[in-house]
């Protein structure tokens, strides 16, 4: 679908939606080639009314904070949806209860969690995403995972209508969240423990550690392969000689073998091939297969 076309079907969102926008602005490995379309809705309402607008046919691509997430060169054939600074509310329902939108990063609800004397929500300053992403993939991090704290989310579907699901609805795994086709997350209502002993010293030590052992402000997606079991992917890369491992500008983080850094010019057909590479070389030497947890989209040039 054309631009064009577009703007002819939906001239109340023409000035508002975006055309070719370079991705490599939106993802964390500041790579990728442009979309199409690229909207960021006011709230709900509107994002319900903008999808409704688009053909049934046109693909559509979420993206938060734009961490764990590839997109190739070619950019994206059809529509992003943009919850950066969108669908960001964020309130406390009950002493242990809360109900956060898709747009609100994780590190907001864990300093807020902590501020209101919840827990163990200290978990969610580990998460370099946004809560949509996190519950998408049942993001963790020091233990925890989103999906052990959600009791109901809020999804909206290919009609642009709303919907509440129960947990039950979902089949949820590790770094993996099965449910409705052609539904997205844009809410949820999440219960914790009292924790009035925690305080902020408890994020802070947690950060800390974090950037002793990853390569924190670096340009990268956080863990690109999920944890095999009874194994860490970090720890079969090393063995396996890789740190440091270079294509293009792309290399092996040497901090933390699970990570794969943008030094400055590398672009996504690099880091997606040293993705491969690591595949491989890991499978030959290790015997072990490992999964990638960064999400891979679009197209090629």
């Amino acid at each position: 679908m054309s631009a064009q076309r577009f703007a002819d079907l939906s001239p109340e969102y023409s000035t508002r939606v975006l055309h070719d926008v370079p991705m490599s602005k939106h993802t964390s490995w500041h790579v990728g080639g442009p979309a199409d379309l690229f909207f960021t809705p006011r709230d709900a309402m509107d994002l319900g009314a903008f999808i409704r607008h688009l053909p049934p046919e046109l693909p559509l691509l979420w993206v938060g904070l734009g961490s764990n997430l590839l997109v190739r060169d070619g950019g994206i054939r059809g529509a992003v949806v943009s919850t950066h600074g969108a669908l960001g509310g964020l309130e406390r329902l009950s002493a242990t209860r809360i109900q956060a939108e898709a747009g609100v990063p994780c590190a907001r609800i864990a300093r807020q969690c902590v501020k209101w004397g919840m827990g163990p929500a200290e978990f969610f300053a580990g998460i370099p995403g946004t809560l949509g992403g996190a519950l998408a993939m049942n993001a963790g991090a020091w233990g925890g995972e989103t999906w052990h704290h959600v009791v109901e989310v809020d999804v909206i579907d290919r009609r642009g209508l709303r919907h509440t699901r129960k947990t039950a609805e979902y089949e949820i795994g590790y770094r993996k969240v099965v449910g409705p086709d052609n539904e997205w997350f844009i809410g949820a209502r999440m219960e914790f423990e009292r924790a009035p002993a925690v305080n902020t010293d408890a994020i802070r030590e947690l950060l800390e550690k974090r950037k002793q052992s990853q390569p924190i402000g670096e340009w990268s997606c956080g863990s690109v392969f999920t944890n095999p079991p009874g194994d860490h992917a970090a720890r079969l890369i090393e063995a396996t000689g890789l740190k440091g491992f270079r294509i293009g500008d792309a290399s092996v983080s040497l901090k933390h073998a699970n990570f794969i850094i943008n030094h400055g010019t590398a672009n996504a057909a690099d880091i997606e091939a040293l993705i491969v590479h690591v595949q491989c070389t890991v499978l030959k030497i290790q015997g072990v297969e490992l999964h990638t947890e960064v999400r891979i989209v679009g197209v090629p040039v």
